[in-house]
């Protein structure tokens, strides 16, 4: 038989409770799904967020945890059915008749790098250094560990939080990039 969540007294103490019990387990399970934290942490987010929201109206015959499960399932699923859809119709510019074959100028070429070394030197300076060791230098997490005496999980929450502020600061420029990319293939 069916039951309101609501009925099942998800008060804020019960959210809050289910909250913490489950979000870096469900975190962990999206990120398997879609391969990169903080878009596993914002699908769960967004999870929880509409439980609380919609808490009258959902109704289930699972447990709240199966609902979970499954609610960060289908929304990473969703995520991947989007972005394959944008990659695709990037790829479709191309045969749509975008003609790829112009030159790149090059001023425009040195106005990005000019923005992403901006971008790179308004990180934290740990933050900067973390990220141009992996990215520059090509090294390994591991490695980068050891040398700067940091562990692998403080590596892996630098490199996400430098590519997050990133991709804000050179969000309008993301699409000269993909097109520059699709030339180089």
């Amino acid at each position: 038989m069916a039951k309101n969540i609501s009925n099942n007294n998800l008060d804020k103490h019960l959210f809050e409770q289910l909250f913490h019990e489950h979000f870096v387990h469900l975190c962990n399970f999206a990120q398997s799904f879609v391969y990169d934290l903080d878009e596993a942490k914002e699908i769960v987010q967004v999870v929880f967020t509409n439980l609380w929201l919609k808490k009258e109206e959902i109704t289930t015959e699972k447990s709240i945890k199966s609902y979970l499960y499954t609610s960060v399932r289908n929304r990473c699923l969703n995520f991947i059915r989007d972005h394959k859809k944008f990659r695709s119709q990037l790829l479709d510019l191309d045969t749509a008749g975008f003609d790829m074959a112009y030159e790149v100028d090059p001023s425009g070429i040195s106005e990005l790098e000019n923005k992403v070394e901006m971008a790179i030197d308004s990180l934290p300076e740990k933050c900067a250094e973390v990220f141009k060791l992996s990215r520059f230098e090509e090294m390994k997490y591991k490695e980068i560990g050891e040398k700067l005496n940091i562990s692998i999980k403080t590596v892996e929450a630098q490199i996400s939080k430098a590519l997050k502020h990133l991709r804000e600061e050179l969000k309008e420029y993301i699409i000269i990039f993909i097109l520059f990319i699709l030339k180089m293939f």
